[in-house]
Formats: structure tokens, sequence, C-alpha cells
């Protein structure tokens, strides 16, 4: 049963967790039930970046094809245009299907992929933009709704590879929220109604070392309970905040003494109390998601991260890759303070991705990083499998691998899906060219790989509806 839904039922039920170990997964297996219920009817959700608590892994049975083409329509269900320029990753419940992009009112805005390492930024700053919510129709690509949120020239730059609408929409089938950084936090119902929106200031996010660059904001929200939490490390002032979803009000706003990063919060839904985990330079953290109270910190991280915690079996997974420390940390929950050596799993240096959030299928915990390097370890332990290089057209990944019924799926900048069999021992099934870049994270909902490419959102299905 799946954790993030676990998470939201039994916050509501106090003694879940108070009465011990036997309560915990009594009630797991109770709501297990009712899970598969919610499915059946209202579809499986994929309700923000990398789906499920960040997971990338979807429900079983999806029967996924190996092989697609979007030339000969094999497999593929739809392929609509999105307007604009974005890297923002689908999310969806039920029928429903929600992206973000930026529009250049002025001209065809570009991003330059590639595995390049140049700070420069992109020159659009003083175009007119539209930052848009689009709602699609999950089965047949038709747009259901469009809002602009905002509309004007850029606050920020933007660096040459990335886009002015990198983070993902979150969804809980009932409100959806995008955040545009320096440009707000907007807060719409399923049906398109702008709720609230939030104007948080000026968020300078890029370069530690080199102020004068600016990269743009690229942690999305995500929903606990009744709480929007956005993660914002900048230049100056970063912090954690949490909003009431349904009005905007602020309810909490803790100070982090952090360089920027971009990686998106997760809650890891333990036995006596929630944590909220935060990738950061100088430690990775985590707060109450309640309250924001700093219940532990870890250093040794990188001084650029991007990688988006997540969990597997009851282990905290985080990980960033820029040299030269490029860590990997499989962390226990449920410890205080400063954390040491006794409350880690295992960790690894110098093998951490610099772009990508690891993935863990079975007992085997992945690694991919920007220029196709792939580990594969025992998630329990630590021991390496296996490291190879996984084939692409040159460019590299930025998107974070997804994962159904024990098959990885990594969507690279040249614009391939390269299909892994998951285990011990790598086997490549298949590579399929989509045509365009690929910078987005997939989504997989009801047996459908949503892939959002530079100019497209492409839906691949065995079984076309």
């Amino acid at each position: 049963m799946d954790s993030w839904f676990f998470m939201k039922t039994s916050s509501e039920i106090p003694w879940v967790g108070a009465r011990g170990h036997a309560n915990y997964f009594r009630m797991k297996a109770l709501f297990a039930g009712f899970w598969l219920l919610l499915c059946t009817v209202y579809g499986e959700p994929w309700p923000s970046f990398r789906g499920l608590s960040a997971s990338g892994v979807a429900p079983r049975g999806q029967d996924l094809p190996d092989v697609f083409d979007v030339e000969s329509g094999k497999h593929i269900q739809f392929r609509v245009p999105v307007d604009g320029l974005a890297h923002s990753s689908p999310v969806i419940w039920g029928d429903r299907l929600f992206v973000s992009s930026a529009v250049n009112q002025e001209e065809s805005a570009v991003f330059k992929p590639g595995l390049y390492g140049t700070g420069q930024a992109a020159i659009d700053r003083w175009d007119s933009h539209q930052w848009q919510v689009v709602c699609f129709d999950k089965h047949s690509g038709e747009v259901l709704w469009k809002r602009v949120a905002a509309e004007g020239k850029p606050i920020d730059k933007r660096h040459v590879k990335a886009t002015y609408a990198n983070s993902s929409p979150v969804t809980d089938g009932e409100h959806v929220v995008a955040f545009f950084g320096s440009h707000g936090l907007y807060g719409y119902t399923v049906e398109g109604e702008l709720r609230w929106k939030m104007d948080l200031g000026k968020l300078d996010v890029g370069a530690y070392d080199f102020p004068e660059y600016e990269w743009g904001s690229a942690s999305s929200p995500i929903i606990y309970e009744d709480l929007v939490i956005l993660q914002c490390d900048i230049q100056h002032a970063s912090f954690i905040a949490a909003f009431n979803v349904k009005t905007g009000e602020q309810v909490w706003r803790t100070v982090r003494k952090e360089l920027p990063s971009w990686g998106t919060p997760t809650v890891y839904p333990g036995q006596g109390r929630h944590e909220l985990i935060c990738n950061g330079s100088n430690y990775i953290r985590a707060y109450s998601p309640r309250t924001g109270e700093e219940l532990w910190r870890l250093g040794g991280s990188s001084k650029i991260t991007a990688p988006t915690p997540f969990f597997a079996q009851d282990l905290i997974v985080v990980a960033s890759g820029r040299a030269p420390e490029r860590p990997v940390f499989v962390i226990k929950p449920g410890g205080n303070g400063a954390l040491d050596s006794d409350d880690l799993a295992w960790k690894q240096q110098k093998v951490g991705p610099y772009m990508p959030t690891p993935i863990v299928v079975g007992d085997e915990l992945y690694t991919l990083n920007n220029n196709g390097v792939f580990h594969c370890f025992d998630l329990k332990t630590g021991k390496e499998h296996y490291q190879t290089r996984v084939p692409h057209g040159g460019l590299g990944f930025s998107a974070s691998p997804v994962a159904a019924d024990g098959k990885i799926y990594c969507s690279s900048e040249s614009g391939e899906v390269i299909v892994l069999a998951a285990g011990t021992m790598y086997q490549q099934l298949a590579v399929n060219i989509l045509g365009e870049s690929l910078m987005a994270t997939p989504a997989i909902s009801d047996g459908v790989l949503y892939i959002r490419g530079t100019r497209h959102l492409v839906a691949v299905s065995r079984n076309r509806r």
C-alpha cells in the first residue's frame, strides 16, 4: 500500500504510532484495501514530482510496452503540443493531467541541452512571458482548461539550460498548486478556479560561488495533509515554509542557513512521527511537517544539491552529485540532532548523481548520472552490483528515472527513452526515439507512460483508449 496515502490518513488518527509497531501495520493493512478501491474508482494518482512519495515507482500491473514509436504511432495513445518552454513534470489525479509552462510572447524560447559546465544566462530576460497552468484529459490529450498565473517580463535571469517553469505542480485531487519562483505560488481547484496566490518576493537561486549568476528555481511544492510545503534555498535568507492548501495562508516558516539548492522536500511517514526531509549543501535536514521544527541534520553533502530525497523499505535516500563529495546517503529514520555513522545504513562517496534523483526497485538502489554512468547497489548494505554507462545520443540526462513492473525508464536530453530491466545484472531492453529533448521526469498512471518533451506531451500505452 502506498505510504503517501497512509501518511495523509494516519495523521488524522491520533493513536496510530502511539501504541507501537503493531497498530501501525494493522492500520496500514486496513487502508490498503481502501486505497485499492480508491484507485479503482478514481485512477492511479501521480500527484507530484516523481509520483507518490517521490519514489518514481508506479503500482504493479502497468503492462507498459518496452518498444514504442512516435513516427508510426506504435503504442502511442496521443501526442499533443504543449505551448511554451518548461522542464516541469506532469502530475495526475483521476482523469486529469496537469503541467506548468512559461510561454515567451515575443518569440519561441530555447534552452541548451548537453554536458557542459557554463553558468551563463539565457537571452530572453527582457521578453514578455506568460506563466501558465494547463489541464489535459489524461486519456485523449484534450486541453480541458488553461490558466495564466502571471504575465510580464521575468524578474530573474535563467540558466541557459533551464526554463522559467522548472518546478512541477502538485495536486491532491481537489487542489492544484503551481510554483513559478520569483513569480509566485498559485493555488487552483482541479476545475481551474484560482483560489489564492502568494508573492514570495525575488528568489535569487544560482551558483553559490558566483552570486551574479541566476539559474532559476526548480524545487517543487508538495502537499502534506492540509499544507503546501515549499523549500526555497536562495543566495540570502533561505527558508522552508508551509501554507494552508485551501487559502494560501502561511502556517509556519523556518529559516535555513543554506546555499541555493534545487531538490524537492519529501515527507517520510514514520511510526511515531513524520519527518520532512530536505536536501541541502550545508546539511541534509529533517523537520516536523506540522511545525517546521528541525528534528535532525546530517553534513557531508555537495555544495550544489539537486536530487530529491525519497524513501524505500523504511530507509531514506539522499544524494547529490557535485564534485568532490558526490555522496549517496541511506539514512535510518527517527534520528535526533546531529546524525553520525550509527544513524546511517550506509553511504558512498563519489557516485552521487548531479541532477537525476536515484530510484529503488525491489531490493536495489539505482543511480543515473548526467553523463549516463549507472550504478546498482543493494539498498540495505550498499554492496555495488555493477557500474556501467547507459548508451545515449551524447547530450546526457537531467530527467530522473521512473519504473514500473521491474522496468526502469531513463529519458535522455538527446530524446531517447532507454528501457532497462531491474536486477543485479545490467540488461537493456529497448531504446525509443522521441525526436525532441527530454528534460522533464515522466509520469505513470493506469498503464500509460506520460512523457513531456520540449514541445509535446506523449502518452505511451500498450492498449490505446
